[in-house]
């Protein structure tokens, strides 16, 4: 009964877990455990601290500012040799964050940067000097807004001539604010999709008084009122747009055998409706910079019309055009609504 019981739970961290927000502040907890060179009494010591995460959903990498400290006096860091003695210790680091995208109740990341330690009382070689470090941990969500963070972090600091290694276990309370903005997904008027094209018969176009766009639909019904010359239109006017369901691996332009079957069947239609030519339109999802993304569209559309090349129709009859992120049909903050937004679409035109 009570694993029945923690479903609900966990659904419910998941969801928590899946909305990105802008900030996130963690009071940590912890031990160091420290090289025996170092003078410290155990080989270590408790500490304690805070980190601050800034999260941008167009950035692979988020920026995070950490500070751990200790209290050897409290904390029982006090040096053995040569003298008795205690010292405070802060570090402050800036680092960069990758967090792993899954769909389980973890959250794993990893990060790395470069900080600067200070003593207050240095004996054993010991000086105030930067340091690197580099962590990997997970987060579990209890609740909206809030996870348990758990993290190993090791540090790498340059003492008197020689370099010296710490390694600090750290356990804390996550707290997420400031929910991102979402851009707004233009407004598409009664698009067509089908899984797998077909050969599309429009009538020929004829001469409609009140017909600005010369489409064959009224102006007084066309919803669409300035659609490019040559275009096929539904019956309100509007371009037929088809979506040829083609998957490519992440940061890759190489189509899967599974997306070949639907190019097949797209060659195939064009291949019979010879008076057709076809705009190969590659659009991407948010993630990355809007640069690269309109590229990586722009290779995406060409290595569709390269495959429909290949597998017999004219390339005169196949133009291609790169969107990158601009154009979404779903939400970028869920992973459901990214792979949505990863897609190729066809506009057939005469």
């Amino acid at each position: 009964m009570k694993k029945i019981l923690l479903i609900p739970a966990l659904l419910a961290g998941s969801l928590a877990l899946a909305t990105p927000y802008n900030y996130e502040i963690t009071p940590v907890v912890g031990y160091n455990f420290a090289e025996g060179n170092l003078g410290f009494k155990d080989n270590g010591y408790l500490l304690y601290g805070a980190e601050l995460q800034y999260n941008n959903p167009d950035w692979v990498i988020s920026p995070e500012l950490s500070a751990l400290y200790t209290d050897s006096n409290a904390h029982n860091g006090e040096y053995e040799l040569p003298t008795e003695g205690s010292t405070d210790i802060l570090r402050v680091a800036l680092n960069g964050v990758y967090t792993y995208e899954n769909d389980s109740f973890i959250q794993p990341f990893a990060k790395a940067g470069l900080g600067m330690e200070q003593m207050d009382n240095k004996q054993q070689g010991n000086v105030d000097s930067l340091f690197l470090d580099a962590g990997v941990g997970a987060k579990f969500p209890i609740m909206e807004h809030v996870a348990l963070k758990l993290e190993a972090l090791y540090m790498l600091k340059e003492n008197d001539k020689r370099w010296d290694n710490n390694v600090a276990g750290l356990f804390g309370i996550n707290f997420a604010f400031g929910a991102p903005e979402v851009k707004a997904a233009p407004v598409v008027a009664a698009p067509v999709v089908a899984p797998a094209p077909k050969p599309v018969v429009v009538p020929t176009p004829v001469k409609v008084d009140g017909d600005a766009d010369k489409d064959g639909v009224k102006d007084s019904m066309d919803k669409c009122p300035n659609t490019p010359a040559g275009v096929q239109v539904d019956a309100n006017g509007c371009t037929i747009v088809a979506n040829l369901h083609i998957n490519f691996d992440n940061n890759s332009y190489k189509i899967d055998k599974a997306s070949d079957t639907n190019v097949e069947k797209f060659a195939t239609f064009m291949k019979a409706a010879k008076s057709y030519k076809a705009e190969i339109i590659g659009h991407t999802d948010s993630v990355g910079s809007e640069a690269a993304n309109m590229k990586l569209s722009q290779n995406r559309a060409n290595a569709v019309k390269t495959s429909l090349v290949a597998k017999g129709v004219a390339a005169d009859r196949v133009t291609t055009t790169g969107m990158g992120e601009s154009k979404p049909v779903a939400d970028n903050m869920n992973k459901e609504g990214r792979a949505e937004n990863r897609r190729i679409e066809a506009v057939l035109s005469k």
